[in-house]
């Protein structure tokens, strides 16, 4: 069987193709069956994110033909429209490509964490579907213990890599328990987004988004438990903040120093952290003045993201390490299931031989022959059965000069050599 991927990601499809491509949760369970309905599957997964959609295939022969061709016929697509996008690797290269995505080595953002739990939600979706195998199963469990042991073993996730992950690091270097903060991200966007996720994974206690369009602000906020305000009510909460982060695409500054001393003086001095990711800025610059304010630009961070960057760029190169060796790992697994059937085979024939020989010593005690001599008969029977063609076959390998056989059957008897007793 071949165990094939097939599909797209944000390196090879811009996001036009991405998004038809990708496979609602509500619709995946009966993508998933009737992929299986096709003659070449014998096992699928399906993962789809917003960065990308892959089908992890075992196939009875090497066939993405006919996936491509499911693809758009389920999507309903043309297929010149999404093929010149598609990637495939099979067996070695997709176990290989499995563990890299599992551990955020293929990711937009190296080493995000994120992936391995889609991985896993594709796994649940495939298992509850019943269209996962042995080998396919298999490949998730190992997919995701080679994940944990790269998230263990090297600083993979630790570091930042994005201006919206070093204001939450920083964030959680201020503030010994983020629980009991509330956070204001005033804007909408990819940036904006990235710091909520951040800190929603980080437990904080409230997040406030506002944002000049406000169903945009709302859509986001419900992502995240949180609540959405208009731009235009932020100084009636800004005094709710221990952390602000802002970045829209304003062209002057949404918040002054005045507003800001106004929050201050409600909150009792108690300290505001406040990050500005803005180009330019949103945050005036002398709100940095006032006592119990704590604030950062961007810049301030792209030291920090730099050697987040480097950091985890030398981790990868472990976790490339670590991959080289599960692979080995699953591809031995492989070839041992390779040589099962061989042996059920062998020992399906010895319980042949064993029970016919066993037939006729029970045979001869029921005849009245002494249970000595049957015993004698039934080793000598079943000593002859079991060597006959094995035998034969090694006379015949020395007339073909067949040594390599030869030496094959003296390593798997473990036979010493008459010299060396």
């Amino acid at each position: 069987m071949t165990i094939l991927t097939l599909g797209l990601n944000h390196n090879s499809a811009p996001v036009s193709i991405r998004e038809r491509l990708a496979f609602p949760a509500e619709r995946l369970h009966q993508s998933l069956r009737g992929l299986m309905q096709l003659p070449a599957v014998r096992e699928a997964a399906i993962l789809s994110t917003c960065n990308r959609t892959e089908l992890y295939c075992g196939l009875a022969q090497d066939d993405p033909a006919s996936l491509i061709d499911w693809i758009a016929h389920e999507q309903r697509l043309q297929k010149d429209d999404f093929r010149p996008y598609l990637y495939a690797h099979t067996d070695a290269e997709t176990i290989r490509h499995m563990f890299r995505v599992a551990c955020g080595l293929d990711s937009m953002i190296l080493g995000e964490p994120q992936i391995l739990g889609q991985m896993k939600t594709a796994y649940q979706a495939a298992s509850e579907a019943g269209t996962l195998g042995k080998t396919l199963g298999r490949l998730f469990q190992h997919t995701f213990t080679a994940a944990k042991k790269v998230r263990t073993d090297t600083a993979i996730g630790s570091s930042p890599v994005s201006v919206a992950f070093a204001a939450v690091r920083l964030a959680q270097r201020i503030f010994d328990r983020l629980q009991d903060q509330t956070a204001v991200l005033i804007g909408a966007g990819e940036t904006i987004e990235l710091t909520a996720r951040h800190l929603h994974e980080q437990g904080i206690g409230e997040i406030i988004i506002a944002n000049r369009t406000f169903d945009r602000a709302h859509t986001l906020a419900a992502q995240f438990n949180g609540f959405a305000i208009a731009l235009n009510e932020l100084p009636q909460h800004l005094a709710k903040a221990d952390i602000v982060v802002a970045s829209t695409g304003s062209p002057l500054p949404i918040l002054g120093k005045g507003c800001v001393e106004s929050a201050l003086k409600a909150r009792k001095r108690k300290p505001m952290f406040m990050v500005d990711l803005a180009v330019p800025r949103d945050i005036e610059p002398e709100v940095a003045q006032l006592r119990d304010v704590y604030l950062y630009t961007v810049d301030d961070l792209r030291s920090t993201v730099e050697e987040g960057l480097k950091s985890r760029q030398e981790a990868a190169r472990q976790a490339e390490e670590i991959i080289d060796t599960e692979v080995d790992h699953f591809l031995a697994w492989l070839r041992s299931l390779g040589v099962t059937e061989t042996i059920r085979d062998f020992r399906s024939h010895a319980e042949t031989i064993r029970d016919e020989a066993l037939t006729g010593a029970l045979r001869a005690l029921k005849n009245g022959k002494p249970a000595e001599e049957v015993l004698d008969l039934l080793a000598n029977a079943l000593t002859n059965k079991l060597i006959h063609l094995p035998s034969a076959q090694l006379r015949q390998a020395g007339i073909d000069e067949r040594h390599d056989l030869i030496a094959a059957a003296r390593e798997l008897f473990q036979l010493k050599s008459s010299s060396d007793t």
